[in-house]
């Protein structure tokens, strides 16, 4: 019997492993882990874990159609699943493959224990169109600019074509056994989080609008995707085969940026906690707890940043336009260390991905690849002249604003760029 382990691939149409699993000659176990060493880091109430949860029912309940079920626990995965090959006689584990460096070590760890028992573990490109090595210079090393890399990226896809691979015509295959039943939120040290997450939107129409429409945060029209890309429910292969049709490739773009910030998450590792350009780990941040505090809270002063951050703290959502200058005025404002920042994303995201989070932060405090130059810092009242002239997203967010109870500005942005400045310049000349 073949266990196909799911894990950030929580579909059946268009999944690459689990398609390869259904079309052997055995039988298939699907399985799901809990990471305890994912889930001891996370609040009692967040809401990815609902979310998980929620779409391994759904995976369930259709598995049910074919006197199958869903194998789930949780705990350390290389335990769960050498545990499960010994129980259920199993000759080979498939699998996904996750480009994060921890999913990486742990797959490394797990293939070992389970091939000195003999027993196959076959990993498959599926959140990606290409993998990390597949999109590179001609002398073989991985690009670090967005624009070359994306029109590489986008001349192979139409070389080679999209593939699909249609599992969920081979359910037939599924073990009947009888199994536990799955483990409630409660089991696994959670609760239920009520605040709802928006169902996705990857209509050909909001594809055609997009270039026009995403940089307003008031219009809410952005695809709300990223969780269900993060998870898997939808396939990015789905995504790009209709992105295709669309008027301007802007969309299409966006999910290029997505797969060269992976790439460069596994060729440079260590930028989950180091600057891409080492000199930039030089600067001197100012580190000020009490105006993170301010920033976390969303109080600064200036509205449109701290919409954002309200935003994302009631819903576990920012709007993009308003990430970059939420970003950009903790770093260059504040000069609070992007790391800070990077690990409040990494917390209240639900579309947390860490290869964007870090490159994107990166990309605000200048130290990435391909990042905005140091000396340019947002302006965040232009950018409400800009995006929110009308104050229709502040006003959501920030019902006091222009009222008494608003806060003054807790920098003055000309004095605060000025010293922005002149930090980087003497970090970087030290």
């Amino acid at each position: 019997m073949i266990l196909f382990w799911f894990r950030r691939d929580l579909r059946i149409v268009d999944n690459a492993g689990f398609f390869h699993a259904l079309s052997s000659e055995d039988s298939v176990l699907p399985a799901f882990v809990f990471d305890e060493t994912i889930l001891k880091k996370l609040p009692e109430n967040d809401a990815r874990v609902g979310f998980i949860h929620r779409e391994l029912h759904t995976l369930n309940d259709t598995f049910k159609k074919y006197n199958s079920k869903l194998l789930v626990t949780h705990g350390n995965p290389a335990d769960c699943i050498t545990s499960w090959c010994n129980e259920y006689n199993i000759t080979a584990v498939y699998t996904n493959e996750d480009y994060e460096p921890y999913a990486r070590e742990r797959d490394d760890t797990i293939k070992n224990l389970l091939e000195a028992q003999g027993i196959a573990f076959k990993t498959f490109k599926d959140h990606v169109l290409f993998g990390p090595d597949q999109v590179l210079k001609k002398d073989g090393t991985p690009y670090k600019v967005y624009t070359p890399y994306s029109r590489v990226w986008i001349a192979q896809m139409e070389a080679q074509g999209i593939p699909n691979y249609p599992a969920e015509k081979h359910l037939d295959k599924l073990h009947t056994m009888e199994l536990p039943p799955l483990p409630t939120l409660e089991t696994i040290g959670f609760k239920a989080c009520h605040n709802p997450i928006p169902k996705p939107n990857n209509s050909l129409e909001l594809m055609n609008a997009y270039d026009a429409t995403r940089n307003f945060p008031a219009l809410d029209s952005t695809s709300r995707l990223g969780i269900y890309l993060r998870f898997g429910v939808v396939s990015v292969r789905e995504l790009v085969r209709k992105a295709r049709k669309s008027t301007l490739p802007t969309f299409l773009k966006e999910l290029v940026w997505r797969e060269f910030f992976m790439q460069i998450l596994w060729h440079y590792p260590h930028t989950t906690q180091s600057s891409f350009k080492p000199q930039y780990d030089r600067i001197l941040w100012k580190n000020n707890e009490e105006e993170f505090e301010k920033w976390c809270s969303g109080n600064t002063g200036y509205p449109l940043v701290d919409a954002g951050i309200r935003e994302l703290n009631q819903t576990g959502f920012m709007h993009n336009r308003v990430r970059m200058l939420v970003g950009s005025f903790l770093c260059k404002h504040l000069l609070i260390d992007w790391r800070w920042g990077e690990a409040y994303f990494a917390e209240k995201l639900l579309d947390y991905e860490q290869a964007s989070n870090v490159g994107n932060w990166q990309w605000v405090a200048g130290c990435g690849v391909d990042a905005a130059p140091y000396f340019r810092v947002f302006n965040p009242t232009e950018q409400v002249k800009k995006f929110d002239k009308e104050h229709q997203y502040i006003k959501k967010w920030v019902p006091e604003y222009q009222s008494p109870d608003y806060p003054a500005p807790m920098v003055d942005h000309k004095e605060a760029r000025i010293r922005c400045l002149n930090t980087y310049k003497e970090g970087l000349n030290s």
